[in-house]
């Protein structure tokens, strides 16, 4: 595998996470750590990605966000990755599809918070990526009603799983939504207090 690309073995089940982790912090390190546990995840993978095409701001320098993904996430089955950068993807519908492409006998299931369920029918293809892989919406404050009732979770309706570690089993399309004890952490809360800090561990 070539020099960036985390390990995986055929028969891993490997949940992949995006998002800007800008910063990264506990709410991230939260719903992690639940999905491995819940939904029967060798590892998971954070995928950091260059840019987020439904933000207008610019993040933080890569390098810098790399640099706090691995200062808050210290758990040797969550590998911090700018795999967009070394597939020179842009979408999550063609990240994935490189992926399952390069790790035959893999199986990925997409993880995200419900806060993003809300708005995934506006991410490119976005019915491609649930064509392709298993999803797993994870509780976050605020968003559980909503990310049940999104476009993404009424159009899918009928392949909703009933429990998370049930998900892998599935061939996509399937989606299930799993309750869990939330945790506040925000990256807009903490990118407003200045504090990008606020997510390591004391």
């Amino acid at each position: 595998m070539r020099q960036g690309f985390p390990i995986a073995c055929k028969g891993m089940v490997i949940g992949l996470m995006g998002g800007s982790f800008d910063p990264a912090h506990k709410g991230h390190v939260h719903i992690t750590h639940e999905a491995l546990k819940r939904m029967g995840l060798h590892q998971v993978w954070w995928l950091v990605t260059p840019a987020n095409p439904l933000k207008t701001r610019q993040p933080a320098p890569m390098a810098a966000r790399l640099v706090q993904a691995r200062a808050v996430m210290c758990n040797p089955r969550v590998k911090i990755t700018q795999l967009e950068t070394l597939l020179h993807t842009q979408r999550t519908a063609d990240t994935v599809k490189r992926l399952k492409a390069l790790y035959p006998g893999v199986t990925f299931v997409w993880l995200m918070g419900a806060d993003n369920m809300v708005q995934f029918h506006k991410w490119g293809r976005w019915r491609d990526i649930l064509g392709a892989v298993p999803v797993g919406v994870l509780a976050r404050p605020g968003a559980g009603v909503s990310a049940r009732t999104s476009v993404a979770a009424r159009t899918y309706r009928e392949k909703r799983v009933g429990r998370g570690e049930n998900l892998r089993w599935q061939t996509a399309p399937a989606w299930v939504f799993v309750n869990l004890p939330l945790n506040s952490a925000s990256s807009t809360a903490i990118r407003a207090r200045g504090d990008w800090t606020a997510g390591r561990p004391k």
